[in-house]
C-alpha cells in the first residue's frame, strides 16, 4: 500500500518490534521490510499455535530445513534455538507474534543474542506492552506503537485502492488513521453518493468489539457514557457513575482539561451500536443528571425518552436556537431533529417546521445523513411546497461541490415549486450554482438572471441571484451590468456569507490585486461566518485569506489559513477539491513544492470525481506552476494546455480569474514552441482592455523571458512590488537572473539571485528561498562579487575571529555581522565557517 516506503525508512534497523492495534499496518510494514532485505524468512503463527509449547520454534526449524526435534525450555531447547538462528541469514520476520507460544518466544529471544548478524523484525498485535516482541528482541527494540496515518495519508490510501477522495475526511475521523479500518470504511462507502450515510462495517465492528470484550463491565459502561455524551469530561463521567479510564488509553484520549475523546470515531460508533435500547435510555438519564450545560441536559433528557413530549420539544427548539446563535449548526441540527421527533404528531405544522430547521442546519454543516433523516420527515408527510422545497435544497446544500449528484433533488424541487414565481426563482438559483460548478458560466448567468426576474417577494433570493449573475459576468469578461451594486443595496439577513454580494466584492478585489482591501474585509467576514455556523462559509473565507496572504508574501499566515480550511473540510466531510487547491497554492508560496504538487494532483482527481470543472482547472494550474518553476517544462506545457482547454470550454473571458496564460506562455517559451507569442499578444490586449494590471505584468514577464530583456524584467519586478505581489516580484528576479546567466553576465546574475533570496527569506517563502539558493550554487562562486565589508569579514573569519571579535573590528553590531556573514555564505556557495575557510584556502 502507499506510504509504506516512509515507514520502512523509519523502521529499517537491525532489531525492531512493531506493535499496535489490529489494522494499523504492522504486517504490511513487516512485509515491506522483508522485501527490502531480499533474503528473509517469515514466521506467522496462528491462534491455535499459542498454547502449544515449542510450536513456533518447530515451524521455524522446518522452514530453515532443519529436523523438527522436540524442544523444551532447558539447555537442550536453547541449543536447538541457537542452531536454528545460526542457520538463518538476512532477515527473520515474526508476524502475528501475539500468537507465538511463550516457550518459543523465550528460546528465540535467547538464540538471537548469539546471531548478531541476523536482523529481526517482530510484528505483534498489542495495545500496550508487546510482551512477545520484548521477549524476542528486548526492550531496546521497541520504539513505541505504529503511529496512525494523517488525513492526507488516508486520502492517498483510499485513492490507491480506488475509493473517492470525498470520503477521506470522514474516513480518517472514523478510523483514527488506522489503515485497516480506513480500508474497511472505504469499501463500505464504495459506490455511494456524497449524501449517503456512513455505515459501520461488520469487520470494523468485530475488530473493535474484540478489544471492548476484554474490558471490565464498569470500564465498558464508562466508555458507553463517553460515546453518548457530546463533550464528555472525567468529572461528568464520574458523576454519571463512571470509573477510571487509565487502562484504555489506546481507546480514548484525555486532554489537559480532562476532556475525553475517541481518536477513532469507529470506537464510539461500535460502543453506541452495541448498547441495548433500555440501557441506552438509562445511560442518557444518568448523563442528564451529570452534565452542567443546560443545552446538553436538554439533549440527554430527550434521548432518555421515546415518546412525544410537547414541553420537552419546546425546550429542544429553544436549545437549538441558542447553539445556532453560537455558530454550532451541527448541534443545532441534532437538537432540531430531536425537537421534531418529540413533537406530538397532532401538531403537524410545528413538527414539519422543526424538521425543516434540522435539515437546513445539517445541510449547512455538511451532515448529509442527518439532513436526509430530517428531510424524510418532511417529504414523507408534508404537502406544503415551501416546506418540501426547503428540505430538498438543504439536501443539495449538503452535497457541496458534487452538485451533479443531486439533479433528482433539483428536478423534484422544481415540481414542488409549482407556479409560484418566488419558489421557481429559488430552484433556478440553485440550477445556476450547479451550472457554474459544472463549468458553464453562460447558462449559470442566464439562470441567475431568470431567478432575478422571477423574484417577487423574497429579496434574499434576489440578492443572491444578482450576486451569481455578477460573478458570472466577471468570469465571462462582460461589461459591468450593475448587478453587484444592486445586490449590495438589497443585502440582508438570510444569505450565507460566501453567497453574499459583500463576499463577491471581496473576490473582485482579489482579482483586481487590491489585496489590502480584500484582506481587511475578509477579516471582518471571518467572525461573521463563524457566528453563522455554516462550515462552508468559514472554509471559503479562510481559503480567500490564504490566497490573499500568499500572493502578498505573508507566507506563514497563508499556510496557517490553508491548513485550518483543510481541517474544517475534512472534519465536516466537505468536497475536498477547493481546500486542496488552496493548500497547493499556500504550499507553493511558503511550504514545499513537493507538498504543493501532492495537494494539486489530489485536488484535480477529487474535482474530476465530482465533475467540478472550476477546481479541476485551478488544481491543474497550481500543478503546472510548480512544474514550470522546477524546470519540468514539458510536463508544465501538458498540464497548462489542459487548463487552457478547460477554461476555453467554460468560456472564461477575464484573464484575472485564473492567471494561467503567462505561465503557459513561459512554459511554451522554455520548450521552444512559437505559439507562445500569439497567446501573449491576444491575452495582453484583453487584459489591458479590462484594466488587469497584475495580469499584464505577468504577461510582460513572459515576454521579457522570450526576448532575453533584462531591462524589461527589472521593470516588471518593480511593477509587481508596487502592486504588492511580492512573491511574483521575487519570481521575476529569478527569471532576470536566468536571462543574465544565459548572457554570461554571471556576476550580475549572482547579485540578482542574492536579491531574490533575501526577498524570499523576508517573506518566509521557503520553497522559493531554496530555489534561489540552488541556482546560486549552480553559479561558480567568485570572490570578486563580495563587497569591501563582506571581504573584510571573510578574512576575519578565516583568521579565526568570532562574531563578537569581528563586530569589534568592523565597528558594527553582532547582528550586522551575522547578516553580512549570511550574504557571504550565499555568494560563495558555502554553509558554514569551516566551508568558508576551506573555500578561501583554494583561492
Amino acid at each position: 500500500m502507499p506510504l509504506v516506503g516512509v515507514r520502512v525508512a523509519e523502521h529499517d534497523r537491525a532489531r525492531v518490534v512493531l506493535y499496535g492495534p489490529a489494522g494499523i499496518g504492522k504486517t504490511a510494514l513487516a512485509t515491506a521490510l522483508a522485501e527490502r532485505a531480499g533474503t528473509a524468512l517469515v514466521l506467522a503463527p496462528q491462534p491455535a499455535d499459542a498454547d502449544v509449547p515449542g510450536a513456533g520454534l518447530a515451524e521455524l526449524r522446518a522452514a530453515a530445513g532443519l529436523p523438527c526435534l522436540p524442544a523444551g525450555d532447558g539447555l537442550k531447547g536453547r541449543a536447538l534455538a541457537v542452531e536454528t538462528m545460526r542457520a538463518l541469514s538476512g532477515l527473520l520476520v515474526v508476524d502475528n507474534a501475539q500468537w507465538l507460544d511463550q516457550v518459543s518466544a523465550e528460546l528465540i529471544g535467547f538464540a538471537i543474542r548469539h546471531a548478531p548478524e541476523l536482523r529481526v523484525v517482530v510484528a505483534e498485535r498489542a495495545n500496550r506492552r508487546p510482551v512477545r516482541g520484548v521477549a524476542i528482541c528486548g526492550e531496546e527494540a521497541v520504539r513505541g506503537p505504529l503511529s496512525p496515518l494523517s488525513p492526507d495519508d488516508v486520502a492517498e490510501l483510499l485513492a490507491h485502492n480506488g475509493f473517492r477522495y470525498r470520503w477521506a475526511g470522514r474516513v480518517h475521523a472514523l478510523s483514527g488513521g488506522n489503515p485497516g479500518l480506513a480500508l474497511e470504511f472505504g469499501a463500505a462507502l464504495a459506490g455511494r453518493g456524497p449524501v449517503a450515510a456512513v455505515p459501520l462495517p461488520e469487520a470494523v465492528r468485530r475488530t473493535i468489539g474484540a478489544r471492548l470484550g476484554e474490558l471490565d463491565a464498569a470500564v465498558l459502561r464508562t466508555l458507553r457514557l463517553a460515546a453518548l455524551a457530546e463533550r464528555p469530561t472525567l468529572a461528568v463521567l464520574h458523576r454519571a457513575g463512571g470509573v477510571d479510564l487509565a487502562e484504555v488509553d489506546d481507546l480514548v484520549v484525555v486532554d489537559e482539561l480532562d476532556g475525553v475523546s475517541f481518536p477513532a470515531g469507529a470506537v464510539a460508533a461500535t460502543l453506541t451500536a452495541d448498547i441495548p435500547y433500555a440501557d441506552r435510555l438509562t445511560l442518557h438519564r444518568d448523563l442528564a443528571h451529570a452534565v452542567d450545560d443546560p443545552v446538553q441536559r436538554t439533549r440527554h433528557r430527550a434521548l432518555a425518552v421515546s415518546v412525544p413530549d410537547q414541553e420537552l420539544a419546546d425546550d429542544l427548539e429553544q436549545a437549538a436556537a441558542v447553539v445556532r446563535d453560537q455558530g454550532n449548526r451541527r448541534l443545532a441540527a441534532e437538537l432540531s431533529l430531536l425537537a421534531a421527533q418529540r413533537t406530538p404528531p397532532a401538531d403537524e405544522d410545528t413538527l414539519m417546521r422543526r424538521a425543516g430547521d434540522a435539515a437546513v442546519d445539517a445541510g449547512h454543516s455538511g451532515l448529509a445523513e442527518r439532513a436526509w433523516n430530517a428531510a424524510r420527515l418532511v417529504l414523507d408527510r408534508s404537502t406544503d411546497p415551501r416546506q418540501r422545497l426547503r428540505v430538498r435544497l438543504a439536501l443539495a446544500d449538503s452535497a457541496g461541490q458534487a452538485m451533479t449528484d443531486v439533479d433528482d433533488q433539483l428536478a423534484a424541487a422544481l415540481a414542488d415549486a409549482g407556479d409560484d414565481p418566488d419558489l421557481i426563482a429559488v430552484v433556478r438559483l440553485w440550477e445556476a450554482v450547479r451550472a457554474n460548478i459544472a463549468g458553464d458560466p453562460v447558462t449559470a448567468r442566464d439562470l441567475a438572471r431568470e431567478a432575478v426576474g422571477l423574484t417577487v417577494h423574497d429579496m434574499a433570493v434576489r440578492a443572491r441571484a444578482l450576486t451569481v449573475q455578477a460573478r458570472m459576468e466577471r468570469v465571462l469578461g462582460l461589461p459591468d451590468s450593475s448587478a453587484l451594486d444592486e445586490a449590495l443595496a438589497l443585502a440582508g439577513a438570510g444569505i450565507d456569507v460566501h453567497d453574499t454580494p459583500e463576499y463577491l466584492a471581496v473576490r473582485h478585489a482579489v482579482f483586481d490585486d487590491r489585496l489590502t482591501v480584500a484582506r481587511s474585509r475578509l477579516l471582518v467576514l471571518l467572525p461573521a461566518a463563524q457566528r453563522a455556523g455554516a462550515v462552508d462559509d468559514v472554509v471559503d473565507v479562510l481559503r480567500s485569506l490564504a490566497e490573499v496572504d500568499g500572493r502578498a508574501g505573508r507566507c506563514g499566515p497563508a499556510l496557517s489559513y490553508a491548513r485550518r480550511a483543510l481541517e474544517l473540510t475534512a472534519s465536516a466531510g466537505l468536497s475536498p477539491g477547493p481546500a486542496w487547491y488552496t493548500a497547493a497554492v499556500a504550499e507553493t508560496a511558503g511550504g514545499t513544492f513537493e507538498r504543493a504538487v501532492a495537494y494539486a494532483r489530489r485536488g484535480a482527481v477529487a474535482s474530476e470525481q465530482e465533475q467540478d470543472r472550476i477546481y479541476l482547472s485551478r488544481c491543474l494550474h497550481a500543478l503546472g506552476v510548480v512544474r514550470l518553476v522546477t524546470a519540468a517544462s514539458d510536463e508544465a506545457v501538458a498540464v497548462l494546455s489542459r487548463v487552457r482547454e478547460l477554461e476555453d470550454e467554460q468560456r472564461v473571458g477575464d484573464p484575472s480569474i485564473l492567471r494561467w496564460h503567462a505561465d503557459l506562455a513561459e512554459a511554451l517559451i522554455a520548450v521552444g514552441d512559437p505559439t507562445a507569442e500569439p497567446l501573449l499578444v491576444t491575452t495582453r490586449e484583453r487584459a489591458v482592455e479590462l484594466g488587469r494590471d497584475g495580469v499584464v505584468a505577468m504577461l510582460d514577464r513572459s515576454a521579457g523571458i522570450a526576448a532575453g530583456s533584462a531591462a524589461q524584467l527589472r521593470s516588471v519586478a518593480g511593477r509587481f512590488t508596487a502592486l504588492g505581489l511580492l512573491v511574483e516580484a521575487g519570481r521575476t528576479l529569478l527569471a532576470l537572473a536566468s536571462v543574465q546567466r544565459r548572457a554570461r553576465r554571471r556576476g550580475s546574475a549572482r547579485s540578482v539571485l542574492v536579491e531574490a533570496a533575501e526577498l524570499f527569506d523576508r517573506l518566509d517563502a521557503r520553497p522559493w528561498s531554496a530555489l534561489a539558493a540552488q541556482r546560486l550554487r549552480h553559479l561558480e562562486p567568485m570572490d570578486g562579487d563580495l563587497t569591501r565589508t563582506e571581504a573584510r569579514l571573510a578574512e576575519l573569519v578565516n583568521a579565526g575571529a568570532t562574531n563578537q571579535q569581528a563586530a569589534s573590528a568592523l565597528s558594527v553590531s553582532v547582528k550586522t555581522v551575522e547578516a553580512t556573514l549570511t550574504r557571504v555564505y550565499r555568494k560563495l556557495g558555502v554553509h558554514s565557517r569551516a566551508q568558508l575557510v576551506a573555500r578561501l584556502a583554494r583561492r
